[in-house]
């Protein structure tokens, strides 16, 4: 499945930025589908997965109680809303599909299917 990410750009410390993943041509709701980053000079890295309703989620300790993220399965879409951002949250944020009927994961390995990526950077 080809995956578009979208919403990036640049926020202030504290600020909050929404960001989409579409699947066009492609029934999204057959995906558990999860959002990495990837800053400068490091490893990609999970930050948060939703389950193929919308019911169960998972997050990386490093932004639990600030992002959020959902599906609209009627939309085809993942959302990943951020809020209280922090420099450190600077990266390129890629949504991923993982079409296995295992249940969520956090392991890269596991997604098959990834977007181009979006950057989000935070300015002091």
């Amino acid at each position: 499945v080809q995956l578009q990410a979208s919403g990036g750009g640049l926020v202030q410390a504290g600020g909050s930025l929404r960001l989409s993943c579409t699947a066009p041509g492609h029934t999204l709701s057959q995906y558990k589908v999860a959002w990495f980053r990837q800053a400068p000079g490091k490893e990609r890295e999970f930050v948060a997965a939703v389950s193929w309703a919308g019911v169960t989620t998972q997050y990386a300790g490093s932004v639990k109680g600030r992002f959020t993220i959902s599906r609209d399965n009627a939309k085809n879409t993942v959302a990943l809303q951020m809020d209280s951002l922090k420099l450190e949250d600077t990266a390129v944020y890629y949504c991923a599909a993982d079409g296995r009927q295992e249940g969520m994961t956090s392991r890269l390995v596991s997604y098959g299917s990834w977007g181009q990526g979006t950057l989000v950077t935070v300015s002091s």
